[in-house]
């Protein structure tokens, strides 16, 4: 099935053009895509995308020009997505249809007027020095000695930086996930009431394991001071005061 949708494309080819008509949308299998938008007589990039991002998806969804051009930065290979395939798709990979809804909702909020003057508010005093230290905590690689602080003010999301919405998570995993075996937004991390959770995110394809026990999605789970962390293939050590 998939191999009657592959297609190649040697390195600076365009697949498509902004203002052209299309049908299908591409996920990319090998190689990196980059989208560019036409301003004026210049050609602008947007992003750069790699191995299991998607792009054009607009045309499946609506009968709507190409608002930008892809062009092939490497060789690469691609599967190409019509709308009789698209259904099953989504059926088989839920990550690609959450990420399109991600990518809708942030168009949305970008595209919602802000107002003109923010309401004035009173900033709260700091907490007590003995309370920030009891709280504060850290996801710490340990193959790499690299060291993940959170935030203990609002939640602290995990994955890799999606270029397809935009969306960069709190913890960036793509340095110690050359394999990408994390998903773009894999799990959340977030103080509650004196204790630390973790919760996956849906859509996710290669799990979220705490001390070896996989997660299941919507799921929260308390860790504690030298828990093993693992998304996909990326292990952590979860590190509190």
């Amino acid at each position: 099935m998939l191999e009657d949708l592959q297609v190649t494309y040697p390195a600076g080819t365009y697949v498509f053009r902004q203002g052209e008509a299309g049908s299908e949308m591409f996920i990319i299998q090998e190689g990196r895509v980059e989208i560019l938008a036409q301003k004026g007589r210049k050609e602008v990039p947007l992003a750069v995308l790699e191995e299991g991002d998607f792009f054009g998806e607009m045309a499946v969804l609506e009968d709507l020009p190409r608002t930008a051009s892809a062009r092939t930065l490497t060789p690469c290979q691609l599967l190409r997505i019509d709308r009789q395939t698209f259904d099953q798709l989504i059926r088989h990979n839920p990550e690609i249809a959450v990420r399109m809804l991600r990518k809708l909702c942030h168009r949305l909020r970008t595209a919602q007027p802000q107002p003109l003057e923010a309401p004035a508010t009173v900033p709260e005093p700091p907490a007590p020095a003995e309370t920030l230290s009891a709280s504060a905590a850290a996801l710490v690689h340990v193959a790499s000695d690299t060291r993940f602080v959170l935030s203990t003010e609002t939640e602290n999301s995990v994955g890799r930086k999606d270029p397809v919405t935009g969306l960069a998570p709190t913890v960036d995993l793509s340095a110690v996930d050359p394999q990408k075996t994390t998903s773009r937004r894999h799990a959340t991390l977030f103080l509650r009431d004196g204790k630390w959770f973790v919760r996956e995110e849906v859509g996710v394809r290669n799990g979220t394991f705490v001390n070896g026990q996989r997660l299941t999605p919507g799921e929260e789970r308390t860790v504690s001071h030298g828990d093993r962390l693992r998304f996909g293939l990326v292990e952590l050590e979860f590190h509190s005061l």
